[in-house]
């Protein structure tokens, strides 16, 4: 698996609920891969993953491309999430991918996508994010 700076950052406890785990990353690019866990205990009475489940997915995936991108001496919070819900999500395993669009000096951009295991897109989003030194912040 590949080294990024989320190894030097403790796990926190809704990356745990979502069944967060990195798969890849390329932090020159800003471009980051996730893999969650789509619970049934994340289902609306329809049976499918409530849309908060997927919104939290989404962000859960930008911070951390910032995180990456920054070799770990940037967290972000978020300003503003736009989210597009494109097809229904089921339990199971679901990928997210983010890429860091701009990083400025206080705020970054970020784009990002969920998908089922067999690549049908599920959600987008986009995001504006405040830039904090992480030294401050976390550790």
């Amino acid at each position: 698996m590949v080294k990024t700076a989320l190894d030097n950052f403790r796990r926190p406890p809704c990356a745990e609920l979502l069944g967060w785990r990195l798969l890849d990353a390329r932090p020159k690019d800003g471009w980051i891969k996730l893999g969650f866990e789509g619970k049934p205990e994340f289902c609306n009475p329809a049976g499918f993953i409530q849309g908060g489940m997927l919104s939290a997915m989404l962000d859960d995936t930008m911070g951390p491309a910032v995180v990456v991108m920054s070799e770990g001496r940037l967290y972000c919070t978020t300003i503003n999430m736009t989210v597009n819900f494109l097809n229904p999500a089921r339990p199971g395993p679901i990928v997210a991918e983010a890429t860091v669009t701009q990083l400025g000096k206080t705020i970054a951009f970020v784009e990002a996508k969920l998908m089922a295991e067999d690549g049908t897109v599920l959600a987008t989003a986009t995001a504006s994010e405040r830039l904090l030194e992480a030294a401050r912040v976390v550790r």
